[in-house]
């Protein structure tokens, strides 16, 4: 386990409101009276939305779609008929799933790199830093449900291992994070209540996205937290 956190960066901001409010689906507008000869069928227009919206648009209808209960694969023919969209609009935005899948991955490293970088340097001591970071990650999971099948994995199964890989790494950095926390507490067994905690985090979101989102990860937190710390 390393004894220290090394730096990462995101070239990709989150936009605001990403992870609470939707983008709305584009819907057909009606033209002006003016514009409208009686003789002339009526056409249906889409809104125009503005520059990148549609990229959050398509984002967030994805972390939309993995909170439904199923186990099947989401396409991209899927997605684009939720958008009402063609599929060929997607791929301007996104060259693939896979591209789709690591912007969500960029904007949850982004959040996750900065709740470590905020809990880390705050006041407390190293046991109530661990202690945040853990509750943080799972309100955090809780909130986002789409999200948290990606942090478990589980939406990445058939998808291009990369993909795992980069997600796996995300999860590493936040257990160092927790290992640096205890270490700095002074506690002689560190090592071991990382273990416990990164364990019990973990656990936690598996059994909320495994149970369908009725199982929530912060139920009872605070007790147990003081049970594995204390």
């Amino acid at each position: 386990m390393p004894d220290s956190i090394m730096p990462l960066g995101s070239a990709f901001t989150v936009p605001n409101g990403f992870f609470s409010t939707p983008v709305p689906a584009a819907a057909p507008a009606t033209p002006p009276a003016e514009a409208v000869s009686p003789a002339a069928p009526k056409r249906r227009q889409r809104k125009r939305l503005k520059p990148g919206e549609r990229r959050v648009q398509i984002l967030q209808t994805l972390a939309y779609m993995l909170e439904e209960p199923s186990n099947e694969r989401i396409t991209t023919a899927q997605l684009a008929a939720r958008l009402q969209i063609s599929e060929a609009a997607l791929y301007r935005h996104f060259a693939s799933k896979t591209q789709m899948f690591e912007a969500l991955i960029e904007l949850m490293e982004s959040y996750v790199n900065s709740l470590i970088g905020e809990t880390v340097q705050a006041s407390g001591t190293g046991t109530e830093r661990a202690m945040q970071l853990v509750t943080r990650l799972l309100n955090f999971a809780e909130e986002n449900r789409g999200l948290s099948r990606i942090l478990t994995g589980t939406a990445l199964v058939y998808e291009n291992n990369r993909l795992l890989v980069r997600m796996n790494a995300l999860l590493e950095r936040f257990e160092a994070a927790l290992y640096q926390c205890l270490q700095a507490s002074g506690v002689p067994d560190f090592a071991i209540r990382t273990e416990l905690l990164a364990a019990f985090l973990f656990g936690r979101i598996h059994v909320w996205s495994r149970s369908n989102f009725t199982h929530k990860p912060t139920a009872n937190l605070a007790d147990c937290l003081a049970r594995l710390t204390g």
